[in-house]
Formats: C-alpha cells, structure tokens, sequence
C-alpha cells in the first residue's frame, strides 16, 4: 500500500468518472492494498432527470450533465454544426445516453485483432469480458433448454440489461415491413451478428435509467481505499524524464472548487476522459503531434501524431414520413390529457413513453448486395421534429434514421489553446469519401423501400424528408448532409495499434506509446468503430485493461 504524507498519493489515479472509469474503480480498489482516486470534472448523478429514461432530452444540452461540445462547421453536412454531447457527471455519457445495449459485430473484434497483430481482441477472447458484467433479464429465470443463449449472455453481473417496457403499432408495422423488405426478424441484436429487426434492448432496470455509477461505483464507493473528487478537473498529467531519458507519467494536476492540487500516481495514472477528453488532456500535457503543440505554445514533452486524429462517428440520417390512422407521440405528447396519462402510466407502472429510450425498434442490414454484412443500423421512433431539442411536428409521423455503421470518413480533435478550460475543435469530416457518400444515398433508398411495403400501406405514409423528389445519388448524399447528425458515438482518436503502426497511440495493451506509467482507457482506442452502439463495447475494454492493469502492478 502506498505510504501518503499529504494525502494527494495513490496507487492509480483514475481520470473521468464516465463509463470506462467507474468500472475502473470498482475493479482495482477491489484490491485493498492499492489507493485509488476517481477524478470527475462533473457533479453527482443526483438530477432526477438522468434516472428518468425520457430524462435525456433535459440532460443533453444542459451544463449540468453536458460538456456543451460543438463539432465545427463540416463540409459533409453542408456548412453546418452540431451539437456534440458528451457526459459531464459521475456515470458520464451513461447518463445522458439512449441506453441501447449492443456489443457490434464480433468481425469488428477480430478486425482489431489483426490491427493489433494481438488476438487478446478477437470476438470470442472479448466476449467472456462481455458477459462478465452483464446481467440479463432472460436469465433471471434459468433456462435451460436454451443452453446458446446462455453462452452468449451473462446473469448475476452489474450491467442490468432489460427488455422495453413499451410499444407501438407504427413501430410493429415498420418491422413486419423491414421482414417484407428482406431483413429478418430477431430477439437478440448480440450474438456477434446483429442482422435483424427487433426492438432493443436496454441498460434499464424496472423502467429506470441504469448507468455505470449506479452499476460498478456505488457498490464500491464505502471501500476505505477508494476516494472520488467530483467537480475537479484534470488540466495536464505531470510528467518527468528520469536520467535513462525515459519519460513517465508521475500524475496529474487537478482544479478543484478550492485550488490546484497536484496528485501523485505511484503506478500508473489512467485516462478515461473519451474520445474527446483524453487526446485533449494529452496534447494539453505536450502528448501528441508536435506541429500543433507548438502552434499553441506548449512544449513537446514527447511527439505521438496518432493523438486527436482518426475521429469515427456515426451519423445518422433521420428520413421522417407523415402518417394516419395510427397514434404516434406527435399527437399523444401534445394533448393535456395525453400528457397526463403518460405521466400516470410512468408513475404507477414505470412504462410506456417516459420509459422509452431515445430509439426503440432497431434494424441491421446492407444498404446494398455489395456488401458482405450488414452495414448500416436502423433506429425507429414513433415521433417525429426538425432537430434534436425543437418541438415535435404537429401530425403524426414516425423517424426512420439509419447510420453506416462502418464508414470510412475520418476526422480529429484538436486543442484550440494551451488552457484547459477551452473545448477543443471537434471536426468530425462526415460523409468526406465517395463511400461513404454512396452509403448514405443508397440508405435513403432502402428507407423508402422499406416503407412501401404493405405492412405501412394502411397508414399511408408520405415522405416528409428529404422528400421524393430527390431520386440521383448526388441529390440524396447532398440531403444526407441537411438532415443528418450523429447519433453521439465518436472513437478512435486514441487508436491502439501493432508496433509499427506509427499512427497508434497506445499498444494492445492500451499503454501509451512511449511514456511509461500511462493508460487509455476508453473508446479513443478503438482502431475502428464498432458495428452499433458504442457505450458497453467501452466497458468491455474497462473490464480488459482492468485485468491486465491489476496483473501488472501485483
């Protein structure tokens, strides 16, 4: 155990309470001879609305839950900018998210495999850690004549993984048209192929929000040697370069409501500030691309360029069709008496739309036969808006937004000053390859296939937009970039990779490429971005490094 004379020692220093390091916490100070700080920039996850699912709408651009990022102005999307929203409270974007649980592809894991050159990444070296954490409504009660499902999935684990406790008949008639249109239906989006359509499932439990802090630090937040600062945020690790000319990260430097304090870490300080937080923290350090440190001032303590670039999202096209004859929450959420069931239903049964994730029926499919797995992922609403945040349309109308799961855009992010307290520049370069182009105008065709099958007809949906008119490819990738926006999963901009990958920041085992001491440990090191939503893919890498991290520090 670590000797303190001042109190601001510990074993590992933990920065960002978020998805990644509140499974960090729990895990190392589960070791009571090791001291652990978590470090969160936010506050406590004491705003009911977070716990409330439909409570992302007030969470999601609100400086108590919400860094208030913006991407700059991106070419793809036709000059615009968007809102780019990133947790700011003990649980991090688990408690602003759409609680969808969904792993990807397991190609996506063998693909980091062979990036790696490390088979520690391979779908089923990686499910293991999956199941290690999950708890899954299907297994509360044994099964076992079905012995594949409990395989795949895990039971008993912090990570509570629940069906949805609503429906909707716009949204039935969407997957029987998806079935007529060719996609398959399915029960479960995770055994390693997710091609289907089927309702998600969530990361709730009995109708409420279920986020990391709930999940892996409350049960630990007792334990003597686990301390948590909240309201405190990291601006630069410290770092010293011993006498062999080796540089280490010592620990870090932190602003708290009452001054700066500078913390040690005896072994090893831990970054799981995401995609954006980490690479900024390390370029603010003198970490990264030596061009762009020295345009802002700050010393170069050790050049890595991968660090801020390689930024993967998925954006999101959200085509929006009018319909009749069929309630949607358009109409329901408008009325007084609507509103007031809706809230009675919540109250008294913890169901219907104020349980609802912000997406509900879910598909994966190609956009075209030319490829050869699903690539593109449906998310279907029974509502309808301009944009996120704005006032729902006033007919009813279902959402059928659809996002290339695999594109090849690449964007970075970048400091914009040496001070800490600025946000930095966030250009996610959406839509900039012809592939990627191609994808979004062969998406909205299949859109519109998908609504023109029979199982729709009765409800005579018209297409709101982008709008039938625009039929060329040129036209559609050109309305793609009016009407999309991301759906909140950005990665990579830490990337792992071989030992000749001069791009990677860290190595398979997530250790910061030249600097010793030092570890990412979040979604910025995914090499590629998983085939769905992003959020429990980053707690499996948590539970991962957790291992190695303990293994290394025996």
């Amino acid at each position: 155990m670590s000797q303190t004379t001042n109190g601001l020692q510990f074993d590992y220093v933990i920065v960002g309470a978020g998805t990644a390091g509140c499974l960090l916490a729990n895990r190392l100070s589960a070791d009571a001879s090791k001291r652990v700080l978590l470090i969160e920039a936010g506050g406590r996850d004491n705003y009911h609305w977070i716990h409330i699912p439909v409570g992302y709408l007030y969470c999601i651009g609100n400086p108590r839950t919400d860094w208030l990022y913006q991407t700059e102005p991106d070419a793809g999307l036709n000059g615009r900018r968007l809102r780019y929203p990133r947790g700011k409270v003990l649980g991090g974007c688990s408690s602003i998210n759409g609680m969808i649980y969904m792993r990807g592809q397991s190609r996506d894991y063998d693909e980091w495999a062979r990036l790696t050159r490390d088979e520690a990444w391979r779908w089923d070296v990686c499910l293991p850690f999956f199941k290690l954490h999950e708890d899954h409504w299907r297994l509360d009660d044994p099964d076992p004549g079905n012995p594949g499902f409990r395989q795949l999935h895990g039971h008993g684990g912090e990570w509570r993984v629940e069906k949805q406790r609503l429906r909707w008949e716009v949204l039935d008639a969407f997957a029987q048209a998806a079935q007529q249109a060719g996609i398959p239906a399915t029960d479960d989006f995770n055994r390693g192929t997710n091609e289907g359509v089927g309702y998600f499932e969530v990361n709730q439990r009995s109708g409420w929000r279920w986020n990391t802090n709930k999940a892996f630090l409350r049960p630990a937040i007792d334990r003597s040697n686990l301390t948590v600062w909240t309201h405190a945020q990291v601006s630069r690790l410290l770092l010293q370069r011993g006498a062999d000319g080796a540089l280490r990260a010592q620990g870090v430097e932190v602003h708290t409501r009452t001054g700066v304090e500078q913390v040690q870490a005896t072994r090893e300080v831990l970054l799981t500030a995401g995609a954006i937080g980490t690479p900024q923290l390390l370029q603010l350090s003198g970490i990264g691309p030596g061009t762009l440190l020295r345009e802002h001032g700050i010393e170069l303590r050790h050049e890595l360029p991968g660090v801020g670039e390689n930024l993967q999202d998925h954006l999101q096209i959200r085509a929006v069709f009018s319909v009749q004859g069929v309630p949607t929450l358009n109409t329901l959420a408008r009325s007084p008496w609507g509103k007031l069931r809706i809230g009675l239903e919540y109250a008294f049964k913890r169901s219907g739309p104020m349980s609802m994730a912000p997406s509900q029926l879910g598909a994966f499919t190609r956009s075209s036969p030319a490829h050869a797995w699903p690539n593109v992922e449906y998310h279907v609403q029974p509502l309808s808006l301009d944009a996120f945040g704005e006032p729902l349309h006033r007919f009813d109308a279902f959402t059928a937004s659809v996002c290339n799961l695999n594109p090849t855009s690449r964007g970075h992010v970048r400091i914009r000053s040496q001070d800490f307290r600025d946000a930095p520049r966030i250009a996610p370069h959406y839509l900039s390859t012809p592939e990627d182009r191609q994808v979004a105008a062969d998406s909205l065709r299949l859109t519109r296939r998908i609504v023109a099958q029979p199982a729709l007809a009765k409800y005579r949906p018209q297409e709101v937009k982008p709008g039938v008119q625009f039929q060329s490819d040129e036209d559609l990738a050109r309305l793609a970039g009016d009407i999309a926006t991301t759906i909140f999963h950005p990665v990579g901009t830490c990337r792992m990779g071989a030992a000749n990958d001069p791009g990677a920041v860290v190595d398979a085992r997530l250790r910061v490429r030249g600097v010793a001491g030092l570890r990412v440990v979040d979604a910025s090191v995914m090499p590629t971005i998983t085939s769905g939503n992003t959020n429990s893919p980053t707690l499996m890498i948590a539970e991962r490094a957790a291992q190695w991290i303990a293994e290394a520090n025996r």
